[in-house]
């Protein structure tokens, strides 16, 4: 029997999220396996532009629905709008986004149903889904089978999946969705979006610093800084502009290990690891990190990482593709200054 594949698009003022084309791509893949049609799922307060955009990503048919209580995401009301057109659904991809964490639990309990999250890939036996995603902190693959609940969830990690290449021949038009929303439990006031920075999530590549940033002796601080950790701080924000100067000249996301963000070096959401934000990038660059378990179940999965350190011992080494022992302060600027002149020919 053909499977009913539905994919729910994520969407943040207005644009979707580059994941969820991802999510289509790996539905359309999907199908092409089983059979059937993808079905996009859209929720929101004016959603008809996004609607359409699915038809050029390759969606077979797109289930709008629109409500002004949508403004704002709010996981409670989206959950309960989505279980109530989901009935005939046999798979459900979700892009593993923040707002998707909460919004595949909440489905799976009111469709009692099982989730498979932060999966890096989904292959068919037999005509069975099979996924693939991380455990222990990266250290192994696990492969998970929702057998016997519908749908079956999956929670797809950015990047681990191709987004199709968008038509703009195709469309199509949106099957508008009615449904009941329960009582609002939460409120949102207001939105600010961080501007000038490349998304961790979304970068192909990421310049990442940690403890090794503050490690400069030869770096001396004003001489009215006469607390220590001030000086520890103040050495590692000039440690963190040789990697914001890298990041600039390759057009990448600055990242920091948690080691980095505790002492804080460097807000939260720059941090990268099992605490932070995990990141499946083209190239991953670290920057006096040393490889803390915790720090590389959030980049291992990058397809090439580089690591600079002066300890030829650091776990990170053992990783890595390519290595370098030596001094940031150092290898920093020169790498910086051979990319930007490799660059301007």
């Amino acid at each position: 029997m053909a499977e009913r594949i539905h994919v729910y698009l994520d969407h943040s003022q207005g644009s979707v999220l580059p994941v969820s084309w991802e999510a289509l791509g790996a539905a359309k893949e999907l199908a092409k396996l089983l059979g059937g049609e993808v079905t996009a799922i859209v929720v929101g307060a004016q959603v008809d532009p996004i609607a359409r955009e699915a038809f050029a990503y390759g969606a077979g048919a797109c289930l709008a629905i629109e409500h002004p209580s949508f403004e704002s995401f709010e996981a409670e009301q989206v959950a309960s709008a989505l279980a109530q057109c989901l009935t005939d659904a046999e798979v459900l991809l979700l892009p593993d986004t923040s707002r998707t964490r909460d919004l595949a639990g909440m489905l799976a309990v009111d469709l009692d149903t099982a989730v498979a999250p932060d999966v890096t890939e989904l292959t068919v036996e037999a005509g069975r889904v099979l996924a693939t995603r991380p455990i222990y902190a990266g250290k192994l693959l696990s492969k998970v089978e929702i057998p016997d609940a519908k749908p079956a969830i999956f929670t797809l990690r950015s990047r681990a999946f191709s987004a199709p290449t968008p038509d703009a021949q195709a469309g199509g038009e949106p099957q508008r969705i009615e449904v009941d929303l329960p009582e609002r439990l939460t409120e949102i006031v207001g939105v600010r979006e961080a501007g000038g920075q490349v998304s961790l999530t979304d970068a192909a590549i990421i310049v990442s610093g940690g403890r090794g940033l503050a490690n400069n002796p030869s770096l001396e601080p004003p001489a009215e800084m006469t607390d220590e950790k001030g000086r520890e701080i103040w050495r590692a924000h000039q440690g963190f502009k040789l990697v914001g100067e890298l990041a600039s000249t390759l057009g990448a996301a600055v990242g920091a290990s948690r080691a980095a963000v505790d002492a804080g070096y460097i807000p939260y959401p720059h941090q990268v690891g099992q605490t932070g934000k995990v990141v499946s990038p083209d190239l991953y660059i670290a920057c006096g990190i040393s490889g803390a378990i915790q720090h590389l179940a959030g980049m291992r999965t990058a397809k090439n990482i580089v690591a600079i350190n002066t300890d030829a011992d650091a776990p990170i080494f053992k990783l890595c593709r390519f290595g370098v022992v030596g001094d940031l302060y150092e290898v920093l600027p020169a790498l910086t200054q051979a990319l930007e002149d490799k660059l301007e020919k």
